[in-house]
Formats: structure tokens, C-alpha cells, sequence
């Protein structure tokens, strides 16, 4: 059973993001404060549940949750700034986006620039530890799966409906063969060997 609370604070809030390693598509972050007395046996780390299993958990974070946000950083901004800014800007504005103002903030991993004048601590692995982190996990999966399933219909050849924009064999064929798209990262390496990405 995950931890429920890291600091002694009631409104404390867990952020954690998704898509930072993808070739394509926006990274999301979500934040989410819970009741201080909420559990629940299932809720862990996103990456170790199933498909079935996150989509279940997110409608029950969105009922249950105090306060929850989910935003994005677009391909370009990613470009712009670099991974680990776009990711720290997408929960700041997941945070900013809260309907109660955070006494603390928690986050996985080891990096973030403080907010505001909210303290916060960093935690490695806190997707598997703490119940916050765990459900902003499962929402920034859960909703950046869902807009990379959605864009895919637009642009079928790079088949994110399948992989999300994570950097698999086929969807680094379909960059070599077909090109970059507008939510593709030039700054990522798209090919094994950076040759000949056509222009579309």
C-alpha cells in the first residue's frame, strides 16, 4: 500500500508527468490533491498497471480527488526550451490550474523549479510510493494516450495509436519513410542514424 501523505500538510499535492522520452506529441503532467485519508489497494504507478486498470482508476481520481489538473507542452515548446524545462513548465501549469491552492507539493523524480513560494520536495520513484504521485501519474498516462490516439487518426502512418509517440522500430520506419510531422521533436533523435528524414 502506497504512502498517503509525505509532509504534515492537509492540501498537499502530487505531480508527475508523461511522453518525457517520446519522439512525438506534447508531454502532459497532472496534480492532484487527495482527501488525507483516501487508499486504495490498486493505485500504483501507472507503468505497472494495465490499460483496463488506469482508465478505471482516472474516473475515480476525477471523482474522489480534492483538487486535479492535467496540461500539456506542445512538440515545439519541447524544441524550444528542452525536455526537462517543458516538463517542469507542464506541472507548474498543472498546478497553476488547481481549484485549491497546494500547502506542499510533491514530485516525482529529481528535478523542478520551486512554484511560487509552495515548498516541495523531489522524490525518485514517488509514482511508487506516495498515492498523490501515483494518481497525477495515471492521469498524465491516461490523457496523454488518449490525444495520441486522437491525433494518430490524422496522421496513420506513424501508428501512435499503438505506440504514443515512444520511439519503437516502427515508428522510427515511419519517420525514415515518411518524414517528420508537425508534432514530431526535431530536436530528439528520430533515426538510428540521423541520415534521411524526408521533409513532408
Amino acid at each position: 500500500m502506497l504512502k498517503t501523505r509525505h509532509s504534515a500538510f492537509k492540501l498537499e499535492v502530487g505531480c508527475d508527468e508523461a511522453g518525457r522520452g517520446c519522439l512525438a506529441g506534447p508531454v502532459v503532467a497532472a496534480a492532484v490533491i487527495l482527501p488525507p485519508d483516501y487508499t486504495h489497494p490498486l493505485l500504483n504507478d501507472s507503468k505497472q498497471l494495465s490499460h483496463k486498470q488506469r482508465n478505471k482508476l482516472k474516473l475515480e481520481i476525477e471523482e474522489i480527488a480534492l483538487a486535479f489538473a492535467v496540461r500539456m507542452v506542445t512538440a515545439q515548446e519541447i524544441d524550444r526550451i528542452n525536455i526537462l524545462n517543458a516538463s517542469i513548465m507542464a506541472m507548474h501549469l498543472a498546478i497553476e490550474g488547481l481549484t485549491l491552492k497546494p500547502e506542499y507539493i510533491i514530485v516525482d523524480g529529481n528535478r523542478f523549479k520551486p512554484y511560487g513560494n509552495i515548498p516541495h520536495s523531489c522524490i525518485v520513484k514517488g509514482d511508487s510510493l506516495y498515492l498523490s504521485i501515483a494518481a497525477a501519474s495515471i492521469l498524465a498516462k491516461t490523457y496523454r494516450d488518449e490525444y495520441m490516439v486522437a491525433l494518430s487518426k490524422d496522421f496513420p502512418n506513424y501508428l501512435w495509436e499503438k505506440n504514443k509517440g515512444y520511439p519503437t522500430r516502427e515508428h522510427r520506419k515511419a519517420i525514415q519513410d515518411y518524414g517528420t510531422s508537425p508534432y514530431h521533436r526535431l530536436t530528439f533523435r528520430l533515426l538510428d542514424n540521423q541520415l534521411s528524414i524526408p521533409n513532408l
